[in-house]
């Protein structure tokens, strides 16, 4: 309820400002287990998604937003849940696997921080884990430009990835790499 609260008040705002150009809304399931995964190049950039998405996303968030109380109860209401960075947080992992289980989509930033130049940096192997042990639906979203007031960003949602080959292995280092490696790879082409 909060959610689509907010998510309507603040989609216009969005849109006023920012114009953005989403492409390949159709690349998006209507129901079932999906995982969004998207460069980081603004604080604003899971508001922009939970804006231009057409599903609720479940954002993993560094826990230092949850330290104040009413943001951080806030983050929880809209579906956000915080995540240690820098270590394998286990609770976070948990709670993103539940979620993927229940159906629900879960959005993440694999790069682990915002990008200053606007490169894709390295990705952390926690989203291809969790893709891997799961195998929901995984889905690159590319956002490009400048959050600059009335000036238009472009989101570009690529097709669903075919990680099946990584599917049923042991999960060790060498394997996340390769995922992690053709994951980047699918974003950097948007």
């Amino acid at each position: 309820m909060l959610y689509s609260i907010i998510r309507g008040i603040l989609t216009p705002l969005i849109y006023l400002l920012f114009w953005p150009k989403v492409k390949g809304k159709e690349n998006i399931p209507t129901e079932g287990s999906t995982i969004i995964y998207a460069n980081h190049i603004s604080l604003l950039d899971p508001i922009l998604l939970a804006c231009v998405l057409p599903r609720k996303i479940n954002f993993m968030a560094k826990e230092e937003l949850f330290k104040f109380p009413l943001f951080g109860t806030i983050l929880r209401e809209v579906g956000a849940f915080p995540v240690k960075r820098g270590s394998a947080d286990i609770t976070s992992i948990k709670t993103a696997l539940k979620r993927i289980k229940e159906g629900k989509v879960f959005g993440i930033f694999p790069e682990g921080t915002r990008s200053k130049n606007g490169e894709i940096q390295n990705f952390t192997h926690g989203m291809a884990a969790i893709a891997q042990r799961t195998e929901a639906v995984t889905i690159p979203v590319a956002i490009k430009g400048e959050y600059r007031i009335f000036r238009s960003l472009t989101v570009t949602i690529g097709k669903p990835l075919d990680l099946t080959e990584y599917y049923g292995n042991k999960s060790n280092s060498e394997l996340l790499n390769q995922m992690s490696k053709k994951m980047s790879e699918e974003l950097i082409k948007l």
